[in-house]
């Protein structure tokens, strides 16, 4: 049995095989309300990712004529790999990056789909498992919206880079809750977060900045999951066990800080432009310096920026480890801006909208009944 940190009650949980512990007589009368809020609003901000009304597929975009995000989001076009390339070239190169980008994303949701499935066989609360499952089908329709996205665009996705594999297999596969709820419903969660607000904010494609939307209704509540777990769990930790959790959230960040979209894991793009990967490696790290590095995390959608914004409003950093973040934000002044996760206002717009589309698809059924009753 793994080492849990159950300091509430309500994440009490069990070894994965056990499921003998679901079904003991008092456990169905134990359940917690902490979550029903959050459950209960799944009505508001549904979504089929399959009905035109929600999303329409059908538009189309011409990635031989124009780009879906922004060159400079484009890190290579920004080293002396540009040199080596014709516009087409370089046109090619920043929508493979973005397919690159968005594969990820779309495995990553396949990631977060098989975590909150694995939180059903452990959380013994019901309450707690009920949003577990819950949160199981939104991002079941994540994969099924993304999949055909990619689909739609480019034909299928690119593979999953060795990093991002090993650490969603991971997250997907430890026994511990901890292990999963800071490393996927905090820090993954968290960089989608700020990566969908970027993609909405500066995206050439109505049909992608729709997508990121409807994903992002979703999102804004596993996130909230996250910090239920922390707000209950952090502050009743001894000092063993905050630094196993303090040491593993560093892990995690600096894994995906790193290591995300290094070269060696877009061979495949590159390839297609005839790039040698190493020679495009080394001509990147001489441009995107540290210093850059630094000069980016200033944007509060920077993905890493928010990721530390997270961990530290949870009460995750300390001392120990403020060192590994200190030396690309300035700490001080994040602990002072408020503890709204970012994309907040784009994911409430739109869950504005899909309550009225909602409400209107509700009039329809009644008046059908009726019709039908007649």
């Amino acid at each position: 049995m793994a080492r849990q940190l159950t300091a509430h009650p309500i994440y009490n949980a069990i070894d994965r095989d056990d499921f003998t512990a679901l079904i003991e007589v008092d456990r169905y009368q134990s359940r917690t309300d902490a979550f029903d809020q959050i459950i209960a609003a799944t009505v508001d901000h549904f979504w089929d990712p399959t009905d035109p009304a929600y999303i329409d597929y059908s538009d189309d975009f011409d990635l031989e004529e124009h780009n879906l995000m922004p060159f400079e989001m484009c890190v290579e076009l920004g080293s002396a790999v540009a040199d080596e390339l014709d516009d087409g070239q370089k046109l090619c190169l920043a929508n493979e990056s973005t397919r690159f980008m968005l594969s990820s994303i779309l495995h990553g949701e396949q990631g977060a789909l098989s975590l909150s499935a694995s939180l059903c066989h452990i959380l013994r609360d019901p309450g707690a498992q009920e949003y577990a499952a819950n949160q199981a089908r939104e991002e079941a329709r994540h994969v099924t919206a993304f999949a055909r996205y990619v689909h739609r665009r480019w034909g299928e996705p690119l593979p999953c880079g060795s990093t991002l594999s090993s650490l969603l297999h991971e997250l997907v596969l430890a026994p511990e809750v901890y292990k999963k709820l800071v490393g996927m419903q905090m820090l993954v969660e968290g960089l989608a977060m700020g990566a969908f607000a970027t993609i909405h904010s500066r995206t050439n494609d109505p049909m992608l900045r729709r997508l990121v939307q409807l994903v992002m209704t979703d999102e804004a509540f596993h996130h909230k999951f996250g910090k239920i777990w922390a707000d209950r769990t952090i502050g009743n930790l001894s000092e063993e066990e905050h630094n196993l959790v303090e040491d593993w959230a560093a892990k995690c960040f600096e894994t995906l800080l790193f290591n995300l979209v290094n070269a060696e894991q877009k061979q495949q793009v590159y390839r297609k432009l005839g790039l040698d990967w190493t020679w495009v490696r080394d001509a990147v790290i001489e441009s995107f310096t540290d210093d850059k590095r630094r000069s980016l995390m200033t944007q509060n959608t920077n993905i890493f920026r928010v990721l530390i914004k997270t961990l530290l409003t949870a009460g995750i950093i300390t001392e120990r480890t403020k060192a590994v973040y200190s030396q690309w934000v300035d700490m001080d002044e994040l602990a002072l801006e408020d503890e709204e996760v970012v994309g907040t206002d784009v994911a409430e717009a739109g869950i504005e909208e899909l309550r009225e589309i909602n409400r209107g698809r509700k009039k329809i059924g009644k008046v059908l009944k009726s019709v039908q009753a007649a």
